[in-house]
């Protein structure tokens, strides 16, 4: 259905014109929110199933960069390294940016995961669990511990093709 229909639509019902704007994200926009954000999906497949998970992830203008554990995302992309990694941005339902990026999955060895692991970090963990939160607020008994979220493999998605839409109200 197009934009304007939907707007009709939403107008007989409320009585209230809506302005929506839907459109593809220019280069420097797709830049600006894979920049600005955390956390992605990362999309594998085995060549019978899709197989989707949550990633954090830095992104250095040519890279995606991640970590993991061995299981089954890693048994994925070893065997076909073929990926699409999708970022979104949401105000709203009527307000937001998604970004898809179609490349192919690289595990880094020796000094170049080192690197990785080092840019990584220090893009993300600086959002990991603050140390002055207030432990007795929350029920913390124990010393908060971020050790867990180190994985042992590093990854790179070498990024082929972009491409992003928004909407906004």
């Amino acid at each position: 259905m197009e934009p304007g229909g939907l707007i009709a639509l939403n107008e007989i019902f409320t009585g209230i014109k809506i302005s929506l704007m839907l459109g593809e994200l220019t280069s420097i926009q797709i830049i600006n929110v894979l920049s600005s954000q955390a956390m992605g999906r990362l999309a594998c497949t085995d060549g019978k199933h899709p197989y989707v998970v949550p990633v954090t992830y830095a992104y250095d203008g040519k890279y995606i960069y991640g970590q993991a554990n061995e299981g089954t995302k890693l048994k994925i992309l070893r065997k076909n390294p073929h990926v699409c990694f999708e970022v979104d941005m949401m105000t709203d339902m009527a307000n937001w940016q998604c970004v898809l990026v179609f490349g192919e999955f690289e595990e880094l060895k020796s000094e170049e995961a080192k690197k990785a692991r080092d840019f990584l970090f220090s893009r993300v963990f600086t959002l990991m669990t603050s140390s002055t939160i207030h432990a007795h607020e929350h029920q913390v008994t124990e010393e908060l511990d971020d050790s867990n979220r180190v994985k042992h493999i590093m990854y790179r998605i070498k990024i082929g093709k972009t491409s992003g839409r928004f909407e906004r109200r």
